[in-house]
């Protein structure tokens, strides 16, 4: 059982992903003893997080955060919060709340701020590939609609060669006229540039998902993200 985003866009050809169940919140959360939210903090203000995502984007949006590295398991980077180190700290929501821990969510960070990365908040099930009876077994847990909206996001990944190591975003949700929109972006690290692309299908069905993932992944490439990406 994984979360999604750290799952290979590409598994090695004996495994296979035999359910993905339904998502939890995909945003990320941010956690702090004193300030409200992003937007609270003062200049300098010192904010942790392990995701190259969210620091570009940070960054992009408050240059004058000082926005550092923070790694190990949740409850390490909470203990470092509170020793003092940072002034707050970015999470993905879906974690915290996870672990009983949804206390400590001081403001949930918009996607408009921070789009979240690809497939997080789902939890997806590999199995070997081919074991047919396995993958029954596991069929009740498949939640339909999340295995497309992740299919779009994770195709763009896939794409662009998006792993937990670029500042690669992307969130798909349904319509209200019951299609998909998908919403992906590349920024710069250092929050100097920004690319965006916006895609949309009138059906929600895998096809549909690949067509947006990939009509995605072409905008964003004609924006000249791959100088983000490190790719040529």
């Amino acid at each position: 059982v994984h979360s999604l985003k750290d799952v290979p866009m590409d598994l090695a050809e004996p495994f296979a992903l035999a359910a993905i169940m339904a998502r939890e919140d995909p945003r990320d959360a941010f956690v702090s003893n004193r300030h409200a939210s992003l937007e609270a903090l003062p200049p300098g203000a010192r904010v942790g997080t392990s995701s190259l995502r969210r620091a570009a984007q940070i960054r992009r949006a408050f240059p004058t955060l000082d926005v550092l590295p923070l790694r190990g398991n949740v409850n390490t980077r909470l203990a470092r919060l509170d020793e003092g180190r940072y002034d707050a700290i970015v999470l993905a929501a879906a974690g915290l709340k996870r672990l009983g821990l949804a206390a400590r969510i001081r403001a949930i960070v918009p996607p408009s701020l921070c789009l979240p990365a690809a497939g997080q908040g789902a939890l997806a099930i590999e199995t070997r590939a081919g074991r047919a009876e396995l993958q029954a077994w596991l069929a009740p847990l498949d939640d339909a609609r999340t295995a497309l909206e992740v299919h779009a996001e994770r195709t763009v990944s896939r794409l662009l060669g998006g792993s937990c190591r670029v500042p690669l975003a992307a969130w798909c949700t349904g319509t209200p006229q019951g299609g998909l929109k998908l919403v992906a972006r590349v920024a710069a690290e250092d929050g100097s540039g920004m690319a965006e692309a916006v895609a949309e299908s009138a059906t929600a069905d895998r096809a549909a998902a690949s067509r947006i993932g990939e009509e995605a992944a072409r905008s964003l490439l004609a924006q000249g993200a791959a100088r983000w990406l490190g790719s040529s």
